[in-house]
Parts: C-alpha cells; structure tokens; sequence
C-alpha cells in the first residue's frame, strides 16, 4: 500500500507542478519538451523516458523490483489522471503555494515508496545505484542528476521557472529527510545486516 500511495502522490506532484504553471521540475520539463515534440502526453512520456532509464541500470548493477515495474506505470498514469481534473489557477498568489506544495509533496512521495522496500524506479534507482557506487551522498548524486536533466529538458523546449529551479536544489536533501523518516529502523544486529542491502538504509547512512 506505501508503495502505490507514494507512486500515486509522486505523479500528483508532477501535476501540481504543471498546474502551478511557473516551472516543472527537470524530469518534467524533459518530459514536456519531449511530449512537444514527440505529440504523446506526458503520462506517456513519463513511461517511456523510464523505461529508458531502466537501460542505464546496467552499468551501474542496480536491481528492479515491483516498485521499479510499478513507477513506471503508476506515475505516468497517476500524471495523466490529475492534470485532466486539476483547475489552473491564475492567480499568483496561488501559484506560489501551490508550486511549494508541489516539490514538498515529490520528496516525501520519494521517500514513502522507496521506503516501502519493493525496489527503486528508474529514475530514483539510478540515483540509489550511483550513490552506492560513487559512495557519494544522495543530496550530492540526485542534484547532479536533476541539474543534467533540466538543462536537457530546457534545450527540448520544456518550461523552466523558478519552480524548476526550487526543485533542482530541493528535491535531494527533502529526499533524505523523507528517507529518514520512513525507512524503518533495523531492531536488531541482523536486522541491520538486511537493511543495509536496501537502498533505504545505504541512504541513510550518509
């Protein structure tokens, strides 16, 4: 259930991003640009730039899981479903808010699902994955990744804002603080062994 709750919550950010109309997050200004160009909807975008992403797991050994195989599907479809019944507001003092709520709510939908323990999406597995084999912080690996993202979303057309630029300096260390907060903490020494092979706990470590 935290599984599909933060997935779903994931996507609904994403969408709240958009509806906030001053800037997507990288990914979604990837997506978007991609979207322009391609005439899919960013749900279906959403799903086929993961799947991609997936490709990149090789080198860096990391694992899939349900969680891997459900971000795909979930977020997109999760993306699609709130911008159709989401109003736009014009207002800016709205937009604000709302655009804050938005990159609050992708951290802590981060943390829930990956979390839950049923493996990383794509996007967030390569963060793990690389974090592991770097031995560099998650604060560190995903505003690098976020920042390579959004220059690429940029250069394909997608919206970049102020809220594109909150979220790429925001979203790693509100991804650690989610992790800690919901990655259970290990009651005994064997329990620590085994969560020390989750991406979870590896985070938390930094």
């Amino acid at each position: 259930m935290r599984l599909y709750v933060g997935l779903t919550l994931y996507g609904t950010s994403s969408a709240l991003l958009v509806a906030a109309g001053l800037g997507l997050g990288p990914w979604g200004a990837l997506h978007q640009g991609l979207a322009e160009r391609t005439g899919l909807s960013m749900g279906e975008v959403t799903i086929l730039v993961g799947a991609f992403v997936l490709l990149l797991w090789i080198p860096i050994r990391q694992r899939p899981g349900l969680g891997t195989v459900s971000n795909v599907l979930v977020v997109g479809i999760a993306t699609d479903a709130a911008l159709a019944v989401l109003p736009h507001p014009g207002a800016l003092a709205v937009r604000i808010p709302l655009m804050a709520a938005a990159i609050v709510l992708n951290g802590l939908a981060t943390g829930l699902y990956i979390a839950a323990d049923f493996g990383p999406g794509p996007r967030d597995g390569l963060m793990t994955g690389l974090h592991r084999r770097t031995d560099r912080s998650i604060r560190l690996v995903r505003t690098l990744i976020e920042v390579t993202v959004l220059a690429t979303g940029f250069a394909l057309g997608g919206t970049v804002g102020a809220g594109t630029l909150l979220y790429a300096v925001a979203i790693g260390p509100l991804a650690q603080l989610s992790l800690r907060v919901f990655t259970p903490r290990p009651a005994s020494a064997r329990s620590t062994t085994v969560a020390d092979r989750s991406p979870g706990a590896a985070i938390l470590r930094r």
